[in-house]
């Protein structure tokens, strides 16, 4: 009777206490936290390297196109007269789109989103948020404008610095919900704030056609400037860190299961 009520209360016994009884087993370790891998999952690279051949022959397209010239091309007249009698009506909207694509809320959110990466410790992430905007705003100010040297009221317009730094923003938030650690949110999720994302870079871009501040050339050559970088950032990131999930990265002595359960190992007799 004793030794069948002990075996009954076995097969009965709350799952806490299983569970404390597995981890006392000798060898046992931890599930590991959910560890960030590369940026770009494998099958997303070359797609990833042909967007940036895309974007690179479309830069330079534009900027051999309109080098030096004063004027809008049949293009920028084409689509630029619309979206300005659509949209001159909301001066304070064309205001606040012009506002986001400024140095102290593009710095903000770079920020922000540098946090996020640390107290996810998604190290690669933070270095991509924290690298790929200033460097595609410095590449599009100081040196692809004065390269082509493209003028609007006397300012130089090609690419636009707005559009490259929102869809820099934007390409980099897409990115980091592309595969991030753990994958909290579900896919629809991750799906619908990227393309948030990428409708803001938009109509940031948009506004600034609107208010006479750019051509629309210039913007479209201001997307692929930052959609590039973070592409170029990303795809180089991914090839100098090590990746945590490939075989073999683990700690030795660290035994784990393809889904990183942890495999309990036996100890010696």
């Amino acid at each position: 009777m004793h030794r069948e009520t002990r075996r009954y209360g076995d097969r009965r016994q709350p799952e806490a206490f299983r569970q404390a009884a597995e981890h006392q087993r000798p060898g046992y370790e931890p599930p590991a936290r959910p560890r960030a891998g590369r940026l770009l999952p494998a099958p997303f690279r070359l797609p990833a390297a042909a967007l940036l051949a895309f974007c690179v022959t479309v830069t330079a397209l534009l900027g051999i196109t309109f080098a030096g010239q004063r004027q809008a091309g049949w293009l920028d007249t084409a689509v630029d007269t619309p979206l300005k009698s659509a949209l001159e009506r909301f001066p304070a909207l064309l205001n606040v789109l012009a506002e986001a694509g400024t140095l102290i809320p593009v710095t903000l959110m770079t920020l922000a989103l540098v946090l996020a990466c640390v107290v996810t410790r998604r190290w690669p992430g933070a270095v991509l948020a924290a690298v790929a905007t200033p460097v595609a705003v410095v590449l599009s100010e100081y040196v692809l404008k004065p390269l082509v040297g493209r003028t609007l009221g006397g300012l130089l317009s090609l690419p636009s610095g707005h559009a490259t730094s929102s869809f820099a923003l934007a390409g980099t938030c897409a990115l980091l919900l592309l595969d991030p650690p753990g994958h909290r949110l579900p896919g629809a999720v991750r799906l619908v704030l990227a393309s948030l994302a990428l409708l803001a870079a938009t109509a940031v871009a948009i506004g600034m056609v609107a208010r006479g501040a750019h051509y629309f050339t210039d913007v479209v050559a201001g997307a692929a400037v930052g959609t590039g970088m973070v592409l170029a950032c990303a795809l180089i990131l991914d090839r100098l860190w090590p990746d945590p999930r490939r075989p073999g990265s683990h700690r030795t002595g660290s035994p784990r299961g393809h889904w990183g359960r942890a495999t309990p190992v036996r100890s010696a007799q």
